[in-house]
């Protein structure tokens, strides 16, 4: 780049505009040995080092998880973890949540987050029989302005979920619904998946070898999604809704395509590495795969298929386009991984190269556009140590007891439980979800407890459950994120099977509020206490903070 040293016009606005703060900055220029980045960059950077990307305030309370036993396969880290169910078969599985954008567009929003997650589990070479979902919504009762905004979140969020789960021929076979103010702003809508693989056909996502391609496959890049990671990683106000276009639109059917083309590419010798575009696109991708390995990576980025016309290297890098992978071939099987994807419908292009630089080289049309090392962008991001208060509003919860309140009859008690949407049947969402495809579910949703498939493979059967009661982790974060832990190995123990391990979606508002950073720290404890207890080891999962609107955060 033969571009002078100097910051870009309007820094401080662009810093804003990507959540980046000056003493990031900082770091940004010592990690480019004193030279100002430019715009594409800057996007990098603020993607990576978002908190839906870096886990920057996080990252400290969760290094604390049991992460390990002799049925484990892998762990945190990569896409999914993986645990051994004997006679050769793992099981892969990970919930993620996708709360922002279906808060502004319900049901692209909530389908997106199925897709993902989907992506996540076969990335890993698994195909995925069983998906579950946990909801929550805000007032749905009255003719408030919230409550039918909340009655279009739920319409939305289940047509979603049940529309792409149901293209693609997954089961949904349990899951949990729940609804109180605190979500009027801002709903959660976290999504699970299950997959099953060969304990020894496993694939991580790596890019290694100098000279082996960088290979894109699956749908073009548009700019829908752009922008996404960050705009997760912020709290809502009242001019939230204008970032619709920050909502990627997703596809099942060139999803289902995807998946079976890379479950037949598994079965060839080709394949180094694979990663999922999620959030944060090409760039939390080629990063991801580069960094775990020391590896560099040369770009084309005029060679990404594109959707729309004038795209930048900005666009391409950012973009949240659906459906799509990175794959790290090996050296001479580029016809044969062509052949496949086009046999399929499916764009496929070569775009780059393993290097030995340790470094991320973009190219746009033989000019280099961004030049940096990989390493202190993917495995540095700044840790937080944010500071932390316990809640002022606990005393006041700790006051009251059962004397608190009048007393009420029989017959009132019964009357007002059944009359509360939070004990109603739920059957109106989860039929909505195709349980039975792929013929394998053995228990289905509203079976109570946990749900259950069957393993053709090895004749065994598998056993799901997700549960959290957030009023519980309100009023005391550390047992009740211990209960969630806790209630779920119940209802899978109730189902016949042993609880073998754990994928959380740690869901928490603002951590720029050390009341919030101080719940998010006592559930962490609560988690791991209940996980040693069970011996039930973290294996993969997800936290989204910034659950807050106009400053007032989610029930945890």
């Amino acid at each position: 780049m033969s571009q002078p040293n100097v910051a870009i016009d309007n820094l401080d606005e662009v810093l804003k505009n990507h959540k980046l703060s000056k003493e990031e900055y900082q770091d940004i220029l010592r990690i480019l040995d004193g030279r100002h980045p430019n715009l594409v960059e800057i996007g990098i950077f603020s993607a990576m080092w978002s908190e839906h990307c870096s886990y920057k305030s996080s990252t400290k309370y969760l290094r604390g998880f049991p992460t390990t036993a002799p049925w484990v396969i892998q762990g945190p880290g990569e896409n999914a973890g993986v645990i051994d169910i004997g006679d050769g078969m793992a099981a892969v599985f990970k919930m993620e949540s996708h709360n922002h954008p279906s808060f502004i567009e319900p049901f692209q929003g909530a389908a997106t987050g199925v897709g993902g997650i989907l992506r996540d589990i076969f990335t890993m070479g698994a195909r995925p029989v069983a998906n579950l979902n946990a909801l929550r919504f805000g007032t749905v009762k009255g003719d408030s302005d919230i409550a039918k905004y909340q009655r279009h979140l739920v319409r939305g969020v289940v047509d979603g979920i049940g529309s792409y789960g149901n293209c693609m021929g997954v089961p949904t076979i349990g899951g949990e619904v729940s609804f109180d103010e605190s979500y009027n702003g801002n709903i959660l809508v976290n999504a699970f998946s299950l997959g099953l693989v060969k304990s020894d056909e496993i694939f991580l996502g790596v890019a290694s070898g100098v000279g082996n391609p960088v290979m894109y496959v699956g749908s073009k890049t548009g700019r829908d999604g752009l922008g996404g990671a960050v705009m997760s990683s912020d709290s809502f106000t009242e001019e939230s809704k204008s970032l619709r276009p920050t909502v990627q639109v997703g596809d099942p059917f060139t999803e289902k395509l995807l998946l079976e083309a890379c479950l037949e590419l598994f079965k060839t010798d080709h394949v180094v590495g694979i990663q999922d575009m999620g959030a944060a696109g090409l760039t939390s991708s080629a990063f991801e795969m580069a960094g775990k390995t020391g590896a560099g990576l040369i770009m084309h980025l005029d060679k990404v298929p594109a959707r729309e016309e004038g795209m930048t290297p900005y666009d391409f890098m950012l973009s949240e386009s659906q459906e799509r992978m990175l794959i790290c071939a090996k050296q001479g099987s580029e016809q044969a991984i062509i052949d496949i994807f086009e046999k399929w419908g499916l764009d496929v292009a070569v775009i780059g190269e393993v290097t030995d630089t340790a470094r991320m080289e973009l190219m746009w049309h033989g000019e280099k556009c961004a030049d940096m090392p990989i390493a202190p962008v993917s495995e540095e991001a700044p840790v937080l140590d944010r500071p932390i208060s316990r809640p002022t509003y606990l005393d006041e919860v700790n006051a009251k007891s059962v004397d608190s309140y009048k007393a009420v009859n029989d017959q009132e008690a019964y009357e007002t439980l059944l009359s509360n949407i939070e004990i109603s049947d739920k059957a109106w969402v989860y039929n909505q979800y195709d349980s039975m495809v792929q013929t394998n579910t053995n228990k289905h949703p509203g079976s109570l407890d946990a749900s259950c498939i069957r393993i053709k493979e090895n004749g065994k059967a598998l056993a799901m459950s997700s549960d959290c009661n957030p009023r519980y982790c309100y009023i005391d974060p550390k047992r009740g994120a211990a209960l969630a832990v806790v209630e779920s190995g119940r209802n899978v123990a109730m189902s016949g099977a042993r609880p073998l391990s754990i994928t959380d979606c740690l869901n928490y508002g603002n951590p720029e509020n050390p009341e919030v950073m101080w719940q998010f720290a006592e559930g962490c404890a609560g988690i791991k206490e209940a996980c040693l207890e069970l011996n039930t080891p973290v294996v993969s999962g997800n936290v989204s903070l910034y659950n807050e609107t106009n400053g007032v955060s989610v029930f945890p």
